[in-house]
């Protein structure tokens, strides 16, 4: 029998999810462990044999319980760490013939790698192991006799035998875990700070409305049903440890499978999981039939906001409503999320009054979107992410006032009542126009209001919101619950799908951000603008693939380019060409022919690739109207054929790696004008545009080429409030005196 049998009392350490400490000391205590120092994410304890067996059969809140060995400060060399590792008497610990792993966490100035680490540990013990005439163990990574768990931080090192083998958090039941699933323990630890054990105690009941894969639900079924959470593993770490007793083991094992047939029968608590996704459900059913408690949790189908009181349950009882719903990790996710956590409120109150709400949620902002105030909050980590479990009491229902009617909304903050107001004004001055018109895509609000700084698009029945990023004098949370109150206004005002609201952050770009992808959706649609019909795509870039203040411009090439040759350089997705190809018709007129060829010119192969798409939607021929992959400044200084109409409208700014230099288009259009100029035949007309706010036209131009400045005549009125968002002018050759 080992040093480490005889003793009564071993050191331990037990790593858990980071802010949860203080829950696993008490859990290590009502375990039979004698907590002592806390630290980051772990607590050291004292226990013996059978309370550490105890402890990874039955924490619902460890990550792996380490049997320490080693504690020994100033350890920063290699030399250093394999001589502490090589102090331990591994005979008492390895067995002949055993296999070894390592987890190596940390670092020091001479020790960067986590590799390097574990294999100056493996060399400690290999080196006591062969000066006492042991032969070297294998290494083996999956599946090894031992493994050994160091941490190396500031000196410090913590070295000892995992008795818990795989994290103590992998219970076994969840094979089909769903969308960004909680950890195991992390879930029990939401449900211990809600006072879910003492609850179902009472048989409380329990509903978790956006349920998902079920962990949640499940990991409360387990404390219901005084189920050990790591009753179904099969091997732990202490397994191929030397002094593992194995007749100890088996008692408490029996007694804990006891335990959970008499607590499966017992059970008086009834759980209940709601979700609207089919996949979800199938796999929450399928971890709860692995988890050997299927009986104990009804699964329905159902959106929140079709929530309604489980069948069974009484408007007298009082239960626990709690809940992981999507945190909006990316900012075009939040115009549903902002709808949803608001449905969480509204259905709160109108089905479960007088029950507590526990919602976790790595976005607090939106948790404000519920409506009720949280009386306690705790800071967590869920991964890498910062947090908060929000505790909150459901105010119970008025008198006389049914649990399932419907209640009234929270009431908007004066500054979204205001920015609703504002809203609700533009769509009434662009009523006439729109209806004239027919058009389908316009502005209606244009950081109107200053603190509620967003551009708002509408596509038909969809809406693009970009925020613009705000100055470092606002405070970035005031600036997150404009953006929130904006979002909430949305789907009411324009009666919009808040699935149909895509929101983005417009930042000064460096010249090529417009064209970078944001996202992979492969979203695009169709829409109208005048004869034209063309494909945006509203999520993967930061501009759609239209540029909707730029409408009049594309309407007046329609109306110049019948019989012309088209060129249209830095063409982006080809809606100016397609408009051009179509021609002009005016109300109640034929249609005008439309140019009679094209030649369209970027340098982005993706956005050509649209222009395509965008010709074929639009029956152009491929052959008459060709696209051109190209540096539009290379492409004219070789370019030899003439056209008779030009549009020419660069971006700002761009340092595009394919193109020969930056491209500055206030200081680089005088020679862009010349050399479309070049190109243009006699009597022809350069459109030249640009978005440049302080742009001013070289003078020199003025002096050689007949120039207009249309500008003012190229807004229409969803754009009427910022005359200076582009310049546009007719540029042509002076005719001979």
């Amino acid at each position: 029998m080992t040093e480490t049998q005889v003793t009564d009392s071993l050191v331990f350490l037990a790593t858990c999810p980071k802010g949860i400490e203080l829950l696993l000391a008490d859990e290590l205590a009502e375990l039979g462990g004698e907590p002592g120092k806390t630290t980051v994410a772990g607590v050291h304890f004292r226990a013996s044999l059978e309370s550490a067996y105890r402890i990874c059969l039955w924490s619902r809140l460890a990550n792996r319980v380490v049997l320490c060995l080693v504690r020994e400060e100033g350890v920063e060399t290699p030399e250093q760490l394999r001589h502490a590792v090589a102090a331990v008497d591994w005979r008492a610990h390895l067995g002949p013939g055993g296999s070894l792993a390592v987890d190596f966490h940390g670092r020091s100035e001479a020790i960067r790698h986590t590799r390097f680490g574990a294999q100056t540990v493996k060399d400690g013990v290999v080196e006591r192991l062969f000066a006492e005439g042991r032969p070297r163990p294998d290494v083996d990574l999956r599946h090894p006799d031992l493994r050994l768990y160091a941490n190396l931080h500031r000196g410090r090192l913590t070295l000892g035998v995992d008795f818990s083998g795989d994290s103590l958090h992998r219970r076994g039941y969840r094979r089909d875990v769903g969308h960004a699933p909680l950890k195991e323990n992390l879930a029990a630890a939401l449900l211990v700070r809600a006072g879910w054990p003492e609850q179902a105690r009472q048989g409380t009941p329990l509903v978790d409305p956006l349920c998902g894969a079920g962990t949640l639900l499940i990991e409360a079924a387990l404390i219901a049903a005084d189920i050990a959470p790591n009753l179904a593993r099969e091997r732990f770490g202490f397994h191929g440890w030397a002094g593992h007793d194995e007749r100890l083991w088996r008692e408490l094992r029996r007694e804990a499978e006891a335990r959970a047939s008499i607590g499966r029968k017992r059970c008086r608590s009834r759980l209940f999981g709601f979700d609207e996704s089919p996949p979800a459900l199938a796999a929450a059913r399928a971890n709860a039939m692995r988890a050997g408690i299927p009986a104990l949790i009804e699964f329905h189908g159902a959106s929140l906001d079709r929530l309604e009181r489980p069948v069974g349950v009484s408007d007298e009882a009082r239960g626990l409503l709690i809940t992981n719903p999507p945190y909006g990790e990316r900012l075009g996710e939040l115009p549903e999320l902002v709808t949803l956590y608001g449905q969480l409120g509204e259905r709160a109150r109108a089905v479960f009054p007088g029950w507590q709400l526990a919602v976790f949620t790595a976005n607090p902002d939106l948790g404000h979107r519920i409506g009720l105030r949280a009386h306690k909050h705790y800071s967590l980590k869920n991964g890498p992410l910062d947090a908060r479990l929000l505790l909150m009491a459901i105010p119970e229902a008025d008198e006389g006032q049914a649990g399932t009617e419907p209640v009234p909304r929270p009431r908007l903050s004066k500054g979204a009542q205001m920015f609703a107001n504002r809203l609700e004004k533009n769509r009434k001055r662009l009523r006439k126009w729109l209806k004239q018109s027919g058009e389908s895509c316009y502005r209606l609000y244009d950081a109107d209001m200053p603190e509620y700084a967003l551009a708002i698009d509408v596509y038909g029945t969809r809406v693009h919101v970009q925020e613009y990023a705000p100055p470092k004098t606002i405070d970035a949370d005031q600036a997150q619950r404009r953006l929130f109150d904006a979002l909430t206004v949305l789907p009411e005002v324009l009666g919009a799908d808040p699935a149909a609201i895509v929101v983005k952050r417009r930042e000064r770009q460096s010249g090529k951000g417009q064209y970078q992808k944001q996202a992979a959706s492969g979203e695009r649609f169709e829409v109208r603008e005048g004869r034209a019909r063309l494909w945006v795509n509203l999520r993967d870039y930061l501009d759609t693939g239209l540029f909707l203040d730029h409408r009049p411009v594309r309407r007046m090439l329609g109306e110049m380019a019948a019989g012309k040759r088209f060129l249209n350089l830095f063409c982006y997705t080809g809606t100016a060409t397609v408009q051009a190809a179509l021609g002009a018709q005016s109300e109640g007129t034929e249609a005008a022919g439309g140019a009679s060829d094209s030649v369209s010119v970027d340098l982005s192969n993706t956005y050509l690739e649209w222009a395509r798409d965008n010709f074929a939607l639009n029956g152009l021929d491929p052959s008459r109207h060709r696209v051109v992959r190209d540096d539009c400044l290379r492409w004219l200084e070789t370019a030899q054929a003439q056209f008779d109409l030009i549009f020419l409208d660069p971006p700002t700014f761009s340092n595009s790696k394919r193109m020969e230099a930056t491209l500055d288009v206030q200081r680089d259009h005088g020679r862009l004008v010349r050399l479309a100029m070049a190109r243009l035949a006699p009597g022809g007309t350069l459109v030249f545009s640009n978005n440049q706010r302080r742009f001013q036209l070289d003078a020199d131009l003025a002096e050689f080429y007949a120039v207009e400045d249309i500008s003012k005549r190229t807004f229409d009125p969803d754009f009427q409030r910022r005359p200076a968002l582009h310049h546009c002018f007719l540029i042509r050759h002076r005719e001979a005196s």
